[in-house]
């Protein structure tokens, strides 16, 4: 890690070029978070987990025709969610924002969902889910500045021993080459070692940006035992999140960006990839920066290792972040 640093909010709009906003409801214990580019962005997506709910992601296949996108939404409510992708596509055509097919436009928005039906909020939201109110919302007040914790698509999460949420954190590279993570914890495994209160993501830590606890010592007995959801079902749970650099990348190179991501995941929850989880996570370059960052060279390697370290320490800010609300059925960090 020598030469990184963190960014200057520590958030994903650290990478210039794109927005993110949250929308939801605190009663239902669910909402959706948009990230919106200024410009069509090159973007992939890696899905590894065993659970997805997805939109839109067939064409960010590196051999598909379309390159570029206009938003990536990450939302709560299962497949309901997915319309919030709906709200987004409304407000970015009154934009005049889209792909132009015969003369008309059509914003591209990738989707990804997860599971919280189940969490204690009030679900009884009538014939049509609040979804493409939610998307659309999020993507009107999309901004630089925004909050992590239960806000958006981290209103509902939950893990295996504490509330999820949303979390996010940047990397500065020696080469000026900024990536930066964005991510909704509600994973089926657990953030923390064990019983305590230490994060798996400690070793990649920056600036005590989530407790500043470092890892046990003496290593729990119980550290290396998964703590997971014991109603762990399919579609029950999922973690996903987005990489964005200000690099300019194609989308093949992206695609190994977004497998990267994977790593951090799988580097701050134990464990990471099961059956019932739908983890998966969207890589997008703005290509602000001007520095090409094709799929070889050393610097790559360096590159994706910082990615990876940078989605850890977001699961963990998400984790840290959360905060206590009526019907919670689990703990929040905070009050460990």
């Amino acid at each position: 890690m020598a030469g990184w640093r963190r960014g200057t909010r520590n958030l994903l709009t650290d990478v210039a070029g794109l927005s993110v906003g949250h929308a939801g409801d605190e009663t239902l214990k669910s909402g959706a978070t948009v990230v919106v580019f200024d410009r069509p962005a090159i973007a992939s997506v890696a899905v590894l987990g065993g659970a997805p709910g997805t939109r839109e992601t067939d064409l960010l296949a590196p051999e598909n025709t379309v390159e570029a996108i206009d938003a990536l939404v990450l939302s709560g409510g299962s497949a309901f969610g997915l319309d919030a992708a709906s709200g987004v596509m409304s407000f970015l055509r009154q934009s005049g924002r889209g792909f132009e097919v015969a003369g008309f436009r059509v914003p591209l928005v990738p989707a990804a969902i997860l599971f919280d039906l189940a969490n204690g909020g009030d679900k009884d939201w009538g014939l049509h889910s609040p979804y493409r109110d939610f998307g659309h919302a999020a993507a009107a007040t999309a901004g630089a500045d925004f909050a992590l914790g239960s806000v958006g698509a981290g209103l509902g999460c939950t893990t295996a021993t504490l509330k999820g949420g949303i979390g996010s954190a940047s990397t500065v590279l020696p080469s000026g080459v900024m990536v930066a993570a964005l991510v909704a914890v509600n994973a089926v495994g657990s953030a923390t070692i064990g019983g305590s209160r230490h994060f798996w993501a400690a070793p990649f830590e920056m600036e005590g940006e989530f407790g500043n606890l470092g890892l046990p010592a003496p290593w729990p007995e119980d550290g290396a035992i998964p703590r997971t959801k014991f109603d762990a079902a399919p579609g029950g749970n999922t973690t996903i999140g987005i990489v964005a650099t200000d690099a300019v990348m194609d989308k093949a190179a992206l695609k190994r960006l977004a497998i990267a991501g994977h790593d951090g995941l799988a580097r701050a929850i134990w464990p990471a990839h099961t059956d019932f989880d739908g983890d998966l996570v969207f890589a997008a370059a703005t290509g602000t920066s001007g520095i090409s960052l094709g799929p070889r060279g050393g610097r790559t390697v360096d590159f994706g290792a910082a990615a990876a370290a940078t989605m850890a320490r977001a699961v963990a800010r998400g984790v840290h972040a959360a905060s206590p609300a009526a019907g919670d059925r689990l703990p929040v960090w905070r009050e460990g």
